[in-house]
Parts: structure tokens; sequence; C-alpha cells
């Protein structure tokens, strides 16, 4: 167990834990633009910046990538840190000053002007989008390109993956919701990733639904014992296991009253 103070309260948490998962531990919430629980800490956006004292030196660091650290000092609401996040906002509202979130976000932070040139771009470059695709779904679809000022997400060549399976995941973790997800009868588009997919016809209603190539993967990765719901549109899908469960049910009290 790691000891440490966070705004004047003595904590103690498991050895491993962010300074950001330790501070929610307590109920202190620290703001996040590029993070997410079920995936690896980036540290991209600094919106969740926090003081770290040690030793009596000061410095300013992301709490989702910082480690807690035994006798460590972490101030979340500094004048240090609201200066700081403050600019932070300031410079992701005037790259994206069209972005609903980003506005909000700002505005609870104190911007009230943008004091740098103002752009209309929609993606703050988290890379949440990059991340699911690789540690969650397993498809590494998409990935960074370019450098500095022209660096964006994207699929390899800009051109349709082979690896893209259209499930979706990365328009799910999208803070700024730049991704697109548009179905249109048998196919799937998306049209950040230059992707267009065959949606495949439920097996009991007829009515398309997940892209082809999100249930073949799914088959792939070991969920072939469920292949008959994966067949199935989410509503028979709850049909079929309601009924499935029916039938337990009722075979059980079979059971129990003869």
């Amino acid at each position: 167990m790691v000891k440490l103070v966070i705004d004047g309260q003595q904590v103690e948490v498991e050895e491993g834990l962010s300074v950001l998962e330790a501070a929610k531990k307590i109920g202190i919430e620290i703001p996040t633009l590029c993070y997410h629980k079920a995936l690896t800490p980036y540290g991209a956006c600094r919106v969740c910046t926090v003081e770290i004292i040690r030793k009596e030196w000061s410095r300013l660091s992301a709490a989702c990538t910082y480690p807690v650290q035994q006798g460590i000092e972490v101030k979340t609401n500094s004048e240090k840190v609201r200066k700081a996040r403050k600019l932070i906002l300031e410079l992701l509202l005037a790259r994206c000053s069209t972005v609903k979130p980003i506005q909000d976000l700002a505005k609870k932070m104190g911007v009230e002007k943008i004091r740098f040139p103002q752009e209309d771009k929609k993606c703050i470059l988290c890379g949440l989008c990059v991340r699911v695709c690789e540690e969650v779904v397993g498809a590494s679809a998409i990935g960074f390109a370019n450098r500095g000022v022209e660096r964006k997400p994207t699929a390899p060549f800009e051109i349709q993956s082979d690896a893209c399976i259209g499930c979706g995941a990365c328009a799910m973790v999208c803070p700024t919701g730049v991704i697109k997800i548009e179905d249109i009868e048998d196919k799937r588009k998306i049209d950040r990733w230059h992707t267009e997919l065959e949606r495949a016809k439920c097996k009991m209603c007829g009515r398309y639904f997940f892209p082809q190539a999100t249930i073949d993967y799914l088959k792939k990765k070991g969920a072939e014992k469920v292949k008959n719901l994966l067949e199935l549109c989410p509503d028979c899908r709850r049909d079929a296991l309601i009924d499935k469960l029916n039938q337990v049910k009722y075979e059980s009290n079979l059971v129990t009253t003869t």
C-alpha cells in the first residue's frame, strides 16, 4: 500500500494506481478528455493536470499517467493547477472552437476569451479511437499519421483498411463526436476511416444490423458457441435469450414438482 496526501486528505491506496484513480477513490473528480478506464493512460490532453509536491519541490503533471508514490502531496485545485488547466482549455477551444464538450469544459474552467488563432477542427488528438481499436477490439485498423500540426488519426494510406470491422468502438469513446457512423440499408459507412462495409441481415426478422465483418471477427475470436445469436439483430437476440431463459425456468419447475 502507498500513503500520500491529496488535497489535504491522508490517503492509502494500492501500489500501481495513478493519481487520477487514487483521487477518484476518495471522491475527488479530476476533469479528463483523453482518459478511459478500459484503456492505457495516454496523457495527451493534459486537462487532468495536477500539482505534485515531493520533498518541497513542486511540478505539474497529468494525473492519469503519474503513479502514486509514497509521501507525495497532490493538489488538484491549487492556483497553479487552475491556471494551467485554463490555458490548456483555451488552446483546445482555439483548435476546436465549435465542439460543444470543449466549449462546456472551457466555460467551467473560466475561459472567457480566446487569445490564439481559432480553427474549426473537431479532433483533439486524444488517441482514444486508436487505443480502443488496438487494445480492446484487437483490430489495429487505425493509427496516427504525420507529425506536429499535421498529425491525425486515420486508416493506413487513408484508404479503407481490411482490418476495420465497423464495430463502432472508436465512435463510442470519441469525446468530441467527430467520428460519425452512418447505417444506410445494407451498408455501414465511417467516412473518417474511408470505410464502407456490408451489413448482415437478421435471420429472424430480416432487418439489417451489424456489419458482417463484425460478426465474422467475433466468430474468429471464439464466439462460435453463440453463432446463432450473432446472426440475430439486438431485438431478436434479446427475445431469443428471454425464450431460452423461460424454457430453462419451465424445465426447472418440472423437475421440482415431480
